[in-house]
């Protein structure tokens, strides 16, 4: 009787949880399961997530990291904390100095978004493009279909790249979380390569490299201003942007998995020689792992739940400070109180009592390595060749617990900081 109770319990907290991102039928069979479900006294409510504000709105940001860490966020509020745990708002401004700064991001926002448009008139109608608007020559493409007016512009290379990049945009958006009812609506999936279209516009040292549509989708999805999903989009991707980075001969994402290397080398040397006499001792299979944050690994829900505990635990205070001062933002290395050490996420304040600064060995890399650990037998007695290891690292997907996984990555982060002192 009391199984059958839990059992119909479980089934209604699935149904909850999905009724914040419906799947469409046709796709109920083809995503992975979520394993992610609130849990009262452990899952950041709304009642305590209201309750941590002061009367002035600040925020007592160590109570819900807390919380955060113990259980994720309920998914009706997601929205609002990871404006906080991706440092768009500091935690000790009030309302009104972040109602300000919100007002004044979204002006900025909106005034990109006419920059763009006068060039490419189709920005902002609820319509997108997926045919190239230019050749690689720099001439206009008149099949598509779309007006573009004369502009001065034209020749600058700053457009002529952006334009070239829209209708690639366009061909990720169509695949991007295509599971969810959410972008049955195509001006959804508008509203998504907007933003990309903008973000790539205003950081054209990188450009738009396939993968930012993973990361940009969830914010669409839980911020229903579209400027307010921009910087949100916007400075998670502070935290990746260098992985993007790619020219002739080499990737961004190369120096995570340089780490990545070194860690495995120092926790599990059996396990990386082998892996090295594959020819994988670079960690080329762990790129879309890094690259995207483990989005393709879990379902939609368990992939927030991941993140959103990993920000938490990467959290620090002066994350805000610094991005407003563009990184010069000095932070003097003193022995911090024990209370303002709880203003740091878990494994952020385990860097900060060891001395470790640098921000390059993030938490994403010792997920991997945990991946790697529980796939260790198999790897060891399977894999032939590289083929092999990336099937068995294609075999996770659908069948990891986030929970479990972020266990494991402070377990070898453990380990490796023991070892790599020794």
């Amino acid at each position: 009787m009391l199984k059958s109770i839990i059992g119909r319990s479980s089934s209604k907290q699935n149904a909850d949880m999905e009724s914040f991102f419906p799947i469409r039928p046709d796709c109920q069979q083809h995503v992975p399961k979520t394993r992610f479900k609130p849990k009262v006294g452990k899952t950041l409510s709304e009642r305590r997530w209201n309750a941590a504000f002061d009367k002035d709105g600040r925020l007592d940001i160590a109570a819900v990291l807390r919380r955060i860490q113990r259980g994720g966020i309920h998914p009706s509020i997601k929205g609002a904390v990871w404006e906080f745990l991706l440092g768009c708002y500091d935690p000790n401004s009030t309302s009104e100095e972040r109602e300000n700064l919100r007002k004044k991001r979204r002006e900025q926002y909106n005034s990109w978004k006419e920059e763009c448009k006068k060039i490419v008139p189709i920005i902002g109608t609820g319509n997108f493009v997926m045919a190239p608007l230019e050749s690689e020559d720099g001439e206009p493409v008149e099949s598509n279909g779309i007006l573009q007016p004369n502009s001065d512009d034209e020749s600058d290379k700053k457009v002529s790249q952006w334009k070239l990049s829209l209708h690639q945009i366009g061909l990720d958006v169509v695949r991007t979380d295509r599971a969810l009812v959410f972008y049955e609506n195509e001006a959804n999936q508008a509203k998504l390569w907007d933003l990309l279209a903008i973000y790539t516009w205003v950081d054209d040292d990188i450009g738009y490299v396939q993968g930012m549509n993973d990361i940009c989708s969830p914010m669409v999805i839980l911020l229903k201003d579209e400027a307010d999903a921009f910087w949100c989009f916007e400075h998670a991707m502070r935290r990746v942007r260098e992985n993007f980075r790619s020219n002739a001969t080499s990737m961004g994402v190369q120096a995570q998995l340089g780490i990545l290397s070194q860690v495995m080398r120092v926790v599990d040397p059996k396990l990386h020689q082998h892996l090295e006499g594959l020819d994988g001792g670079e960690y080329l299979f762990a790129i879309r792992m890094l690259m995207v944050l483990f989005r393709r690994e879990f379902s939609f829900i368990d992939a927030l739940y991941l993140w959103e505990v990993m920000w938490a635990m990467e959290y620090n205070p002066n994350m805000f400070a610094d991005y407003a001062s563009n990184g010069s933002h000095e932070v003097v290395a003193t022995k911090l109180s024990s209370k303002v050490l709880q203003q740091y996420g878990k494994y952020e304040r385990k860097n900060v009592r060891n001395g470790r600064t640098d921000q390059k060995s993030l938490l994403a890399v010792f997920l991997v390595a945990g991946v790697l650990e529980t796939k260790n037998k198999k790897l060891l007695n399977e894999a032939k060749g590289l083929d092999d290891v990336a099937q068995i690292m294609g075999d996770i997907t659908g069948s990891l617990d986030a929970k479990k996984a972020l266990t494991e990555a402070l377990k070898i982060h453990k380990k490796y900081m023991n070892k790599a002192r020794n």
